[in-house]
Formats: structure tokens, sequence, C-alpha cells
């Protein structure tokens, strides 16, 4: 009997020694992992682990079709009960939410802030947190602009602006930037496209006078955007279409160039001021993924005179011709409103 006593306690001494030898291994192990982790990842990690404590706190049981039950301290849900929901096990997830250096795969992230209610914003954040690489929905490509936007470029006369999205869509225009450009003629394709314009315009019509120096720039620029929409469908007619339109943009295309959007200088031509030039900018607008606000300046005193002429023709001019219904109405409004003496 003695004996026998005198073995467990020998068993259990040694299992409090292994299991403390493991507990400090561990321990040496996350230390060592987090020694070699950079700076910035160090930080993310608590910011992780207070973002989802915080998010699950707001999400209520009935939020998610479960029972209140009783004695719940908890405000939100539990960490078993996010668990759960997202079919992770329970001690993964309450590591990540303890800020430890494990991995997360998409579908996991994806799975938990469905769970936690995430909104778009809120879930780009946790991939970021998480330093998972993060691919926003595909979404349609906006194809009009709101008041606010269309003030703000207006606004921004006599300089030329234009609201484009990543497929070189139209979106809108201001009164200086129609100086320049005939968009009325590009009604004729339907929703007006800068580029569709340039590669199916003729040669003598073309607003650009280096075209081979421009054109190739903006197909490598829609490339770059073309590998968040690869497969669409939408992306994908453009460009089958396109190319048939235009063997030079298939050309172009097949050549596999990308740049991003940047400022450069460009040389337009108009039937009556001539060339000017101008300095293109591009600027990103809140709320509208995928759309850009492209101010061009003049580069030079020249070219701002010349701008400033073709300012004052349209004001001669008015009201132009158009040929949208919505535009032909203001033009039949001016009319009745203005009889002929």
């Amino acid at each position: 009997m003695t004996t026998n006593t005198a073995n467990g306690a020998s068993a259990a001494s040694t299992a409090a020694v292994k299991a403390a030898v493991d507990t400090a291994n561990t321990s040496q192990a996350a230390r060592a992992s987090k020694a070699t982790q950079p700076a910035s990842a160090q930080r993310r990690r608590p910011e992780l682990a207070a973002f989802l404590r915080n998010r699950r706190a707001r999400v209520t049981p009935a939020d998610v079709g479960m029972p209140p039950g009783l004695r719940r301290r908890t405000p939100g849900l539990r960490r078993e009960e996010v668990a759960q929901l997202s079919g992770v096990g329970v001690t993964w997830y309450t590591w990540l939410e303890q800020g430890r250096p494990i991995n997360a795969s998409p579908q996991v992230l994806d799975a938990v802030a469905r769970t936690l209610r995430l909104d778009a914003p809120e879930r780009e954040h946790l991939y970021r947190l998480a330093e998972v690489p993060f691919a926003p929905d595909r979404e349609v490509l906006t194809r009009r602009v709101g008041p606010e936007v269309q003030g703000i470029i207006d606004a921004l006369h006599p300089l030329l602006a234009v609201v484009y999205n990543t497929r070189y869509d139209i979106l809108a225009t201001n009164a200086a930037y129609q100086d320049l450009f005939a968009v009325p003629e590009t009604l004729r394709i339907g929703l007006p496209n800068a580029l569709w314009t340039l590669f199916t315009v003729a040669e003598g019509d073309s607003p650009l006078v280096r075209p081979e120096q421009e054109l190739p720039l903006m197909v490598a620029t829609l490339r770059s955007a073309y590998g968040r929409h690869v497969g669409e469908p939408a992306w994908e007619d453009y460009i089958r279409a396109l190319s048939v339109a235009s063997p030079w943009f298939a050309e172009l295309w097949a050549s596999g160039e990308v740049v991003l959007p940047g400022p450069r200088v460009k040389t337009f031509r108009h039937a009556v001021v001539g060339e000017l030039r101008m300095t293109s900018q591009s600027l990103s607008i809140d709320g509208m993924p995928e759309c850009r606000i492209v101010v061009y300046t003049p580069e030079d005193e020249e070219s701002r005179e010349k701008v400033e002429l073709l300012r004052e023709r349209r004001e001669r001019l008015w009201p132009p011709a158009h040929e949208s219904e919505e535009e032909e109405e203001i033009v039949r409004r001016w009319n009745a409103e203005n009889p002929a003496p």
C-alpha cells in the first residue's frame, strides 16, 4: 500500500513537472515568435483582440436567432457562441481574440465577419489587423455620380474636370471639360467612354496630338484595374468588343503592359484654338470605389489663354447642340424662355 502510494505520488510529481516544462516551452516559443515579429505585427495583434471583443459585445443572441439564456454576464455573444456560429474551434477563436500569432484564412475571417455582422469597412479592417490580404467584393462599376460630386467638379471651373471609373466610362464633366472635348459625340456609342472614343474616332478627329504615346498608357492603366475584374462578364464583353472595333487596342492589350494612374502632360488639339498642353491629375472619391476625378490644368500661359478662349466661345454659342434627351430638354426649355426676335 505504501509502495503504491509512493508510486502514485511520484507519477503525479512527474506529470506536474512535465506540465510545467510544457508550459515553459510554450511560453518560450510564444516569446520567441513575438520577438521575431516586426513591430507593426506586434501592434496589430492587440488591436485585433480589442476590435473582436468590441464587435462581439454589440451582437446579442437575439441578433443571431439564439435564446438569451439565464445568468448571462456577457453583454453580447460569448466566445464559444461566436466560434460555433462561425464553424471554428473554440480554442482557435479564443486565441484569435487574445491576439496570439496564429494564422487565419480568408474563409475563416469571412465566417467570423458574418457572425459579428461586420460591414464592408469593418471587414476590411479585420483583414488588415489579421495580416491577411484583403480582396474586396466584386461590385458593378459606378455608372453615375451624385449632385455633391457634380458640384465639386463644377466648382473647379475654369479647370477642366471629369469623373471616370476604371473602365474610362465618363460619369460626369464640367463645362470647361466640354469646351475642349466633344462629349456629346461620344453619346452615339451609348454610355460615353473615353477609351472607346479615342480608339474608334477617325484619325483626324482625335483630340490627342500624340495618340501613339498616350493610348498605350491608357490601355496599361485599364489593365491595372482589370486584374480586379477578371472573368466578370461586363469587363470581358467590353475588352472583347473593343478589340474587335480596334485592332490597335487588341495589339496593345495583348502586350500585357500595366501602369497605375498618375499625373501626365498631354497635348490636345481643338478645331478652333489649336494645340493645348495640359497636365492631368487624378483624385480619388470617398464612397465611390474605382472612380476618380481627373483634373486638367494648363501647362503654360498659351494653353491657359486658349482655355479662356474656349470658355468665351461657349458662352457666346449657348445653348450648344446636344444629343441626350436630358440635354435636349434643357435646350427646349431655354428656347421657350428665350424666343427668337
